[in-house]
């Protein structure tokens, strides 16, 4: 029989608006089958590519539920507890299970990322050279390869141990024998490498403003990534951590990133033009999902970037659902004493600034361009009546999210908005690698082979970047701000160069969905989250309202039923619907 592939969905509401009879009865349209769908190898290509950006806010592929709201640099928002999505159970980790609504979704569609770039593989080895050349086919060889690799990378840092589903296993049709337990943990993330080494033998360089392709510095970037993350061990706290380095893939990675700074990217001028949409593909940008608007590409809706669709601020946009909430903790680290941060005070106590009110304590200029604050213009703007500034209204449920927002995923509310009632979209890329992210990632692996030296400079580097990030877009902060550089006698001891380190990371990463990754990497995710559900639970925002009272709203309550437990929390379980498909063709993760 004959694989149909459906281009297009012509009968989504079929059953609603016709009876049983017609809808059994209708033919399909824009269907073609297998022979036709692999004798255009380019659109196979082509589609694996399209799958980048063909997510949606239950199964975002930028994973800001996983790496945010898992962590504690953010709190999930929205209505309440109860929506949305299973993302609670990620927020607070002890009602995570197997059967959580929203893992299965993603495992699925990340599959179905691998599933295009494997007919692709197909539809290349049969025409490729025919239609269109072997140097072309190559390329477009190596390109789908990087694809795979980036689907399997989010899958092996989410759940672990996955089945490892090939063009080989699609010819083969050896789905249903193919079992999560036929590789190890270690040899899934070697056959990654392996397919980010294949890209990076044959890619050509790019620079920035070559949009969309991926390219060898992509590949370099991503194959340091994936040392960087077995460096530090098996996933399982009791195996990773510093006692378990291995110094083989450390090297790697500052082998790799050695390509990445000899490329032609390198530090945006202003940390805030990263986050807007104008400098998007900008020096900054290795590799990113692209993402548009009607205006830019003269359609209804665009190829807007829906996995963000809920991160909206209420009030602001026509429909803001206000999730993705930066959390107090997050904004206390960005407090600093003499320019530098307060690694052993930060959290002491509740603090916040109000614009126009420069106080003795400093902040770091990064919090004024990742965290909306009431008070202070959103995303850089005031708009002609003071329209675009926040205020405690711009929060759905303060009581239990509090009243701040994130700002780095927004565009600036007057140029416009992507709105497709109830929901709303917004045209920002989704950076997969950015400069700085790879440059914290060689620094991190510099200390720990024992050049902090070199690491330190790139720390500076990136803290003199931030202290001129000011007059551009919130010069209104100037007087709240004080950051310096690190001094030389902090890089001449590991402990406290890696402090610095992951200290710059959290600054830096702030709210781009990698935070719980980080702490997951090096093995201190238990003692991190355990701690910050402490504290986090008591906070109180305390503001004068529109009529002179003086509130003090408490919130984050929730986190006094969070906990976090190592030897099981690290993975997501195996959702429950793949292991009931077959029974005992998988092999559940530890602890659940």
């Amino acid at each position: 029989m004959k694989k149909i592939y459906t281009l297009l969905t012509a009968c989504a509401f079929g059953l609603a608006l016709t009876n049983c009879d017609d809808f059994l009865d209708y033919q399909p349209t824009a269907v073609i089958d297998e022979e036709t769908a692999f004798s255009a190898p380019e659109e196979m290509v082509n589609a694996a590519y399209a799958w980048l950006g063909d997510d949606w806010y239950d199964r975002p592929f930028n994973l800001w539920p996983y790496g945010d709201v898992a962590s504690d640099d953010c709190l999930k928002g929205g209505s309440g507890l109860t929506d949305n999505w299973g993302y609670h159970t990620v927020e607070i980790w002890t009602d995570l299970t197997e059967t959580a609504e929203n893992i299965d979704g993603l495992w699925y569609n990340l599959y179905c990322g691998i599933s295009r770039c494997n007919r692709a593989l197909v539809a290349l080895e049969q025409n490729g050279n025919a239609v269109l050349g072997e140097e072309v086919t190559k390329q477009r060889i190596a390109e789908v390869k990087f694809l795979r690799g980036h689907w399997y990378y989010k899958l092996l840092i989410l759940f672990r141990q996955v089945p490892w589903i090939d063009e080989n296993v699609y010819k083969d049709n050896t789905y249903q024998q193919t079992s999560n337990t036929e590789f190890t943990h270690r040899e899934l993330w070697l056959k990654v490498i392996k397919d980010f080494e294949d890209a990076y033998n044959v890619l050509p360089e790019a620079g920035p403003g070559e949009t969309g392709r991926a390219h060898k510095i992509a590949a370099a970037a991503y194959l340091a990534k994936c040392y960087l993350n077995i460096a530090w061990g098996d996933g399982y706290e009791s195996q990773t951590g510093t006692a378990h380095i291995n110094r083989e893939y450390m090297q790697k990675v500052i082998d790799y990133t050695d390509d990445v700074v000899d490329s032609n990217f390198g530090y945006s001028q202003d940390f805030g033009d990263i986050f807007l949409p104008e400098y998007k593909n900008g020096i900054e940008s290795i590799f990113a999902v692209q993402h548009s608007d009607y205006q830019d590409d003269n359609t209804k809706y665009g190829r807007a970037n829906w996995s963000n669709m809920l991160n909206g601020v209420w009030g602001m946009w026509t429909c803001g659902w206000d999730f993705h909430k930066p959390s107090q903790n997050l904004v206390n680290a960005y407090k600093t004493e003499n320019g530098l941060p307060m690694f052993d005070t930060y959290n002491d106590a509740i603090d916040y600034p109000i614009n126009g009110r420069p106080t003795a304590q400093k902040w770091d200029p990064r919090l004024f361009h990742t965290v909306g604050m009431p008070t202070f213009p959103y995303k850089y703007e005031t708009g002609a009546n003071n329209e675009y500034i926040l205020t405690y209204h711009n929060s759905r449920n303060p009581s239990t999210y509090g009243y701040y927002c994130s700002m780095k995923e927004v565009p600036q509310r007057s140029k416009g908005e992507t709105y497709n009632d109830p929901w709303q979209a917004f045209a920002m890329n989704d950076y997969v690698f950015r400069y700085t992210d790879v440059m914290l990632m060689r620094a991190e692996a510099l200390v720990e082979m024992d050049r902090m030296a070199e690491a330190g400079q790139i720390i500076n580097d990136i803290r003199s970047r931030a202290a001129q990030s000011i007059d551009k877009h919130i010069a209104y902060a100037k007087d709240q701000c004080e950051i310096a550089t690190y001094p030389a006698s902090y890089f001449q001891n590991k402990e406290t160069a890696r402090q610095c380190l992951r200290w710059e990371r959290r600054l830096e990463m702030a709210m781009e969905y990698s935070r719980y990754f980080d702490l997951h990497r090096w093995g201190i995710a238990s003692e991190t989250l355990n701690a910050y559900f402490k504290t986090e639970q008591n906070n109180v925002y305390t503001y004068t309202d529109d009529t002179g009272n003086t509130i003090q709203q408490p919130y984050a309550q929730y986190y006094k039923d969070a906990r976090y437990t190592p030897e099981k929390n690290e993975f997501l379980p195996i959702p429950y619907p793949q292991m009931y498909y077959i029974p005992g063709l998988y092999e559940q993760n530890k602890g659940y």
